[in-house]
């Protein structure tokens, strides 16, 4: 029963880690990423639909995004869509798509990106948190209901702590790695 709750801490952490991962690519760095319009969602016959379920998305280079639309009559709506969304940059449409150019950015931009970062990195390790409490919980539970001896839940506790060392540890390093990426000109 131990083993379960150090399991199930472990996948937790592991998906806050990966669910971070996930976060950071919608944070703009030097060559624009195609995840960072991820989030935009288009009017598609009156359902909200994911931009790339109705459009091809292409990253053509450092400083431009190409979305072609499958349905031509759908340019306006995208169009529409984006403006919306402010991600920092205007739609350029034609008869056939959509065309974002992204300017080069600037220092204070990077730096803005990484504090951003850093936050990301602080609602991972709140989470992670949660997911020693909740742990915790389930330890004292079984030592309240007499499952397991104080020595035991000792040895409990100390191994979800450990648990969570690892994890906040591997966030710090992925912030770090991810305020690097951004910084780099």
């Amino acid at each position: 029963m131990l083993t379960d709750i150090y399991t199930k801490q472990k996948e937790n952490n592991e998906k806050a880690c990966n669910a971070l991962k996930k976060e950071f690519q919608t944070i703009r760095s030097g060559k624009v990423n195609i995840s960072i319009l991820d989030n935009i969602m288009v009017d598609y016959y009156g359902s909200p639909t994911p931009l790339n379920q109705v459009a091809s998305v292409l990253a053509t280079d450092a400083t431009t995004i190409t979305i072609n639309p499958w349905e031509k009559n759908m340019v306006k709506v995208i169009d529409s869509a984006i403006k919306a969304a402010n991600i920092g940059v205007n739609p350029n449409a034609d008869a056939d798509g959509i065309k974002l150019f992204f300017p080069p950015m600037t220092k204070e931009q990077r730096e803005e990106n990484a504090k951003i970062a850093k936050a990301m990195g602080e609602k991972c390790k709140v989470a992670i948190r949660n997911i020693r409490k909740d742990a915790n919980d389930e330890v004292k539970k079984l030592e309240k209901d007499k499952v397991l001896s104080e020595d035991e839940a000792k040895k409990a506790y100390d191994e979800i702590q450990k648990a969570t060392d690892l994890a906040i540890a591997k966030t710090d390093e992925l912030v770090k790695e991810k305020e690097t990426q951004l910084l780099k000109v």
